[in-house]
């Protein structure tokens, strides 16, 4: 079997969100970089499969030259080669971005599995893996929390809350996923020095006119922190009937 997992180089934010002055990125000027959670869990998955069943995972991101740290991260817990398109490190949208990746799985030939997060942990678009199976003409399935394969079909669970939905895809499928679909293992030094040698492409796209404007991203406000101080038991129990726990 032969899956694509496409990955994205976003910012460690940890606390609180920073914008550049123009509001249009993330002030990532003192911040490291990583792979958005819910596309480690793609990583781990495919690599899972693959060892289960054979076959090869190809992990790809579209992103500046410092994005191949991302893809050998990718390598070192088990993917076989890495392809980073190559940018200047400006934000492409989900159109753009979108098209480069239908582009490249078109170059390679045919894929059985293509995995996406989700969404990105920066941008949140929810967009490019559905555009790309769209533009494949393939099966989609999104906000993914179990996943097998077995006789050229891909079951699929989503959480509903109240339980699982259940989907059956033929393959190939193009398939996103959420953080919690497994546990990522964590690269290994033996994995890391092996991910150096591993082959990983580097294409240039060409770049797209964008014809979907972002006009700011916003930072949205918290409810923040109150704190109440309570006289005397009469508050106390006036309290805890508002909440409705007497």
């Amino acid at each position: 079997m032969k899956i694509l997992v496409c990955v994205k180089r976003v910012p460690i934010t940890g606390g609180r969100m920073v914008l550049t002055a123009d509001e249009q990125a993330i002030e990532t000027k003192h911040l490291g970089f990583t792979i958005s959670p819910h596309e480690e869990c793609g990583v781990e998955e495919a690599v899972r499969i693959v060892e289960a069943g054979g076959g090869e995972v190809v992990a790809l991101t579209l992103g500046s030259a410092e994005a191949e740290e991302q893809l050998r991260d990718c390598m070192a817990i088990g993917a076989d080669r890495g392809i980073l398109l190559k940018t200047d490190g400006t934000e492409w949208d989900a159109q753009a971005t979108a098209a480069a990746i239908v582009d490249a799985v078109r170059a390679e030939g045919p894929f059985d599995l293509l995995l996406f997060g989700n969404e990105s942990a920066d941008a949140g678009n929810y967009q490019v893996g559905i555009r790309v199976a769209y533009a494949l003409g393939l099966p989609v399935v999104t906000g993914l929390k179990g996943i097998s394969v077995a006789g050229g079909r891909v079951r699929c669970e989503r959480d509903t809350g109240a339980g699982r939905d259940v989907y059956e895809a033929s393959l190939p499928a193009v398939l996103t996923v959420l953080e919690g679909l497994n546990l990522p293992r964590y690269p290994s030094v033996p994995g890391r020095l092996r991910a150096k040698s591993k082959p990983l492409a580097v294409v240039e796209p060409s770049p797209r006119t964008a014809e979907l404007e972002k006009l700011r991203l916003r930072v949205p406000e918290g409810r923040g922190k109150q704190a109440e101080v309570l006289e005397d038991a009469a508050q106390v129990v006036a309290v805890l009937q508002s909440i409705g726990v007497a």
